[in-house]
């Protein structure tokens, strides 16, 4: 029936889009959804270049960088991947998953992430630990990164009036420059204080 498998999918993922009212939040996960399962190149794919031009704007797209699990994001990256789907990605960030090896656990702060990447993503998705406790830094420190990361969307002529509303509602001290090792200081600090909080409620 189709061309092309990219094709067949974005003519479906568009009428299901459809089908449910077109909701404001509508993910598609390529079948290429890195460079390295991109040939020879995400710009030059033509899975990726049908899936920009077929797909409705209003779905977003997955991608999870140059790998599967990447350990640097590049604005550079992002800009190629932007100009070939047509809109700018929301990254499936795999650095801390462990469920194709669940003897390793990832407990080092968030870190090989580009300064200024906020306004070239359409959101960010964090898959953590399988185990749920070992999450506390992962989690509190991407957190830091996003902070610094609205700091200085705030002071570029990009940022919206949403990014300053955000801004102004967080809470406690945020850095203009993200310092992965001060990051894993303040999460290992607060940690501690939560362990020590649950240690003193009964029953524990």
């Amino acid at each position: 029936v189709f061309p092309s498998l990219a094709q067949a999918q974005a003519s479906v993922a568009n009428e299901v889009y459809q089908e449910l009212g077109q909701p404001s939040v509508f993910l598609f996960c390529p079948t290429e959804y890195c460079s390295s399962l991109c040939s020879p190149s995400p710009s030059q794919s033509c899975y990726l270049q049908t899936i920009g031009q077929e797909l409705l704007p209003g779905i977003s797209v997955i991608w999870t960088g140059p790998k599967v699990v990447s350990q640097e994001l590049s604005a550079v990256l992002l800009e190629e991947v932007e100009s070939v789907l047509q809109r700018p990605p929301i990254i499936w960030d795999n650095l801390y998953a462990n469920d194709y090896d669940c003897r390793r656990v990832f407990l080092g702060p968030y870190m090989g992430r580009a300064p200024g990447l906020v306004p070239r993503l359409h959101g960010l998705l964090l898959n953590p630990n399988c185990e749920l406790q070992a999450n506390f830094i992962p989690i509190h420190t991407l957190g830091t990164w996003f902070q610094s990361e609205l700091g200085s969307c705030a002071h570029s002529d990009r940022a919206g009036m949403e990014t300053v509303a955000a801004l102004e509602d967080s809470q406690g001290p945020w850095e203009q420059s993200y310092s992965p090792q001060e990051a894993l200081e303040l999460a290992l600090r607060d940690w501690v204080a939560e362990i020590n909080q649950q240690a003193l409620e009964p029953g524990k």
